[in-house]
């Protein structure tokens, strides 16, 4: 059985603008069995909490990393945590 997991990623380069939220929520709702949110931060980079089984969080985590994002990902920044709840879903901020 997995761990549960709480995933915060800040994402930098041309990513807003572009999609990238909408196709993180894809991607979150194919992975299955995460919840959390994708925000436009005014300084131009998206933030993305996704709560889960480990495996798919770090699924997630791996796809932004990627080539297959919209936009030009430059980096991305994480920090793990445990889940916190509260969560409907994956949405869009």
């Amino acid at each position: 059985m997995s761990e549960d997991v709480r995933l915060v990623a800040w994402v930098r380069g041309r990513v807003q603008g572009v999609g990238f939220r909408w196709f993180t929520r894809a991607k979150a709702l194919e992975i299955g069995g995460l919840s959390g949110f994708a925000l436009n931060l005014g300084d131009g980079r998206v933030q993305i909490v996704a709560e889960g089984a480990r495996e798919g969080c770090e699924g997630l985590l791996e796809w932004l990393q990627g080539h297959d994002t919209p936009g030009r990902v430059d980096g991305v920044t994480e920090i793990w945590d445990t889940p916190r709840g509260g969560y409907e879903g994956f949405a869009i901020r």
